[in-house]
C-alpha cells in the first residue's frame, strides 16, 4: 500500500511537470497543444524514472541501461495510451481545454503505468 501511495506521489509530480511544460509551451512557443503535449510527456516521463527508481520502488535489480530501457518501455507505452487519448479528446471535442484533456488521459493512463512499473521494471 505505501508503494501504491508514494507512486500516486510521483505520478503527481509526473503530472506537475507535464501540465508546467504543456503550459510553458504553449505560452511562449508557437506550437499547438497536440505537439507540446508529446514534448511536455517525455520531459515527465524522465522526471518520474528519476523520481521512481529513488522514492517508490528504489533500484531494480537490472543495470541502470537495462532498468531505463524497461522503464522507457512502459512510459513510452503508458505515454502513447495518454497522448492517444488526449489528442482524441482534443479532435473529438475541439472547445475542450488541452488542460482538461491532460487531467482526463493521466488518469486513465495511471492504472497501466502502475502495473507495468511494478510488475516489469522494479521487481525485486
Amino acid at each position: 500500500m505505501m508503494r501504491l501511495l508514494r507512486f500516486a506521489v510521483v505520478g503527481g509530480a509526473g503530472f506537475l511537470v507535464d501540465a508546467s511544460m504543456l503550459a510553458l509551451l504553449l505560452t511562449f512557443t508557437p506550437i499547438s497543444a497536440i505537439p507540446a503535449r508529446a514534448l511536455a510527456i517525455l520531459t515527465a516521463l524522465a522526471a518520474t524514472w528519476y523520481l521512481n527508481r529513488r522514492f517508490t520502488f528504489g533500484a531494480s535489480r537490472y543495470s541502470v541501461i537495462r532498468e531505463g530501457f524497461r522503464y522507457g518501455s512502459v512510459g513510452l507505452t503508458s505515454a502513447l495510451v495518454n497522448y492517444l487519448i488526449f489528442t482524441g479528446l482534443l479532435l473529438t471535442i475541439p472547445t475542450l481545454s488541452p488542460f482538461a484533456a491532460l487531467i482526463f488521459s493521466s488518469i486513465a493512463a495511471m492504472g497501466f503505468s502502475f502495473f507495468g512499473y511494478s510488475r516489469f521494471v522494479f521487481r525485486r
